[in-house]
């Protein structure tokens, strides 16, 4: 069998894709040679934002992989050396914390659309079987309304509260990562200083 000559028009548009290609990887060694230099910790969204290439081009492409790839374990090797690698450790109790109140706060919204659909049932039956209820009946329901309609009160502040305490933790969080970064960069300047 003899190999097919792509027509000019298809050989053009290769090429030109190779080209592309190429310029792309050129980009990604590029980020990754400005980032050694600020001794910024290579990242593939460290890259992607430098680049502007995609994540998927990162990992589809098996140059730009590579490329990244070394980057990443040449700097973790380094991390390590110096002794700037974050401790996983410190990071836990934040995150747990945020994903508690994420957790807690996913809860409160369940408990209460149940709470909203549960008040939405009683309030039919109220007005279907109105005539036919006793007094008592009617006071009984009315009672369990309103403690109804306590509950979703006191849920709803649950939420407000869970909302805040999420929020703070959010906060704690961005605030963590930038004293972390602040402290690898005290580490860095630490160790290169004679």
């Amino acid at each position: 069998m003899s190999e097919q000559i792509p027509p000019p028009r298809t050989a053009a548009a290769l090429q030109a894709r190779r080209q592309r290609t190429h310029a792309k990887v050129d980009q990604v060694r590029t980020a990754i040679a400005e980032l050694r230099r600020q001794e910024t910790p290579v990242t593939v969204a460290a890259v992607v934002r430098r680049t502007g290439v995609s994540r998927t081009f990162l990992y589809e492409n098996s140059d730009a992989r590579a490329l990244v790839a070394d980057a990443v374990n040449q700097g973790s090797i380094t991390r390590s050396r110096t002794g700037t690698c974050p401790n996983p450790q410190d990071q836990t109790p934040w995150r747990e914390r945020t994903l508690n109140a994420e957790d807690a706060l996913k809860a409160a919204y369940a408990e209460i659309r149940s709470q909203r659909s549960w008040i939405a049932h009683l309030m039919g039956q109220v007005r279907d079987l109105e005539t036919n209820w006793s007094d008592e009946s009617i006071e009984r329901i009315t009672t369990e309304n309103t403690n109804l309609k306590q509950r979703v009160r006191q849920l709803i502040q649950d939420k407000r509260t869970l909302e805040e305490r999420l929020q703070a933790a959010r906060s704690n969080g961005r605030f963590q990562d930038r004293r972390i970064s602040q402290l690898e960069a005290q580490l860095l300047d630490a160790g290169q200083a004679p």
